[in-house]
């Protein structure tokens, strides 16, 4: 028998925890749906400790999560149009899997920074900062699903962490991946865990809103790409895979961003405080005048 099966990690659960009355649970989307009501949470926590107003936090949370949703399922179908080209309405059969987690990222923030944009939430860079908080630790449950599931083939290992599939209703089972593999989504999802470490003390000890989102943008992409050169998506430039050139784009990005507010002058206490009372000023409803007697 092969020593590396024998040091690996077995994980034979079945990726569908329900198929009945026509309702199909997966750990996948059960992952996914924890990620989103966590990542919230915690977005919600920091932006009350802001100063928004409560309707401001789930109006942009609820366009966040719509905006996720279509770019996650947009930027799979680019990627893989040859799927879809001989019936284009498998394009809107979300149930039928396939998303991305990069395009989630950006419909997410597209769609967040459009709501607060055009109802002219206050402090804009701010609320990026909140909104990453709770983004990257949403993603890192998320990633429990995939952890599961085995739908992300990464290359072989014969490291005592390597993991092997073993139910038939595995993706990897299915097609037909039997050596361990390196278990690539559990390190984005350590990887996850630590980003949401350094945006914390960033965010907490930096004085310029903004940083903390251009931090992350910066992060990600650097986790991106250097667990991607161990998962086996399809090269599609200079050996690069698609969520490696993005995430190199998001490095440049990232750290155009955090030079270029660095370099603004910073807000002591007594300025923080003071833009936390507008804040809440320009979000108050305005009172009613009295009728005239």
């Amino acid at each position: 028998m092969n020593d590396a099966l024998l040091l690996s990690i077995e994980i034979g659960i079945d990726p569908v925890i329900l198929d009945k009355w026509g309702i199909e649970v997966t750990w996948h989307g059960l992952f996914t749906a924890l990620g989103v009501i966590i990542g919230v949470a915690v977005a919600t926590a920091f932006a009350r400790r802001a100063g928004y107003q409560e309707d401001t936090i789930y109006n942009v949370a609820l366009c966040l999560v719509i905006g996720g949703i279509v770019g996650a399922r947009a930027l799979y179908v680019i990627e893989n149009f040859s799927d879809f080209k001989d019936d284009p309405l498998d394009i809107i059969r979300v149930n039928t899997g396939g998303i991305s987690i990069y395009g989630a990222l950006i419909g997410g923030t597209i769609g967040g920074w459009l709501y607060a944009y055009f109802r002219k939430v206050p402090n804009l860079p701010r609320g990026a900062d909140i909104a990453v908080m709770g983004g990257i630790l949403g993603m890192a449950v998320g990633r429990i699903g995939d952890v599961i599931n085995g739908e992300h083939f990464a290359s072989d290992t014969d490291l005592p962490w390597g993991v092997v599939y073993t139910h038939a209703n595995s993706p990897s089972v299915i097609a037909n991946v039997t050596q361990p593999q390196h278990p690539a989504v559990a390190y984005e999802m350590i990887g996850d865990v630590v980003i949401f470490g350094i945006l914390l003390f960033i965010f907490l000890r930096v004085n310029r809103a903004g940083v903390t989102f251009f931090a992350w943008v910066f992060l990600y992409g650097l986790l991106r790409t250097l667990v991607s050169f161990l998962r086996l998506d399809d090269i599609v430039f200079s050996g690069l895979r698609t969520a490696q050139l993005i995430g190199i784009a998001g490095m440049v990005v990232g750290i155009g961003g955090m030079i270029y507010l660095l370099r603004k002058p910073g807000e002591d206490g007594t300025a923080r405080a003071e833009r936390r009372r507008m804040l809440r000023a320009e979000e108050a409803p305005a009172p009613e005048e009295e009728p005239a007697t």
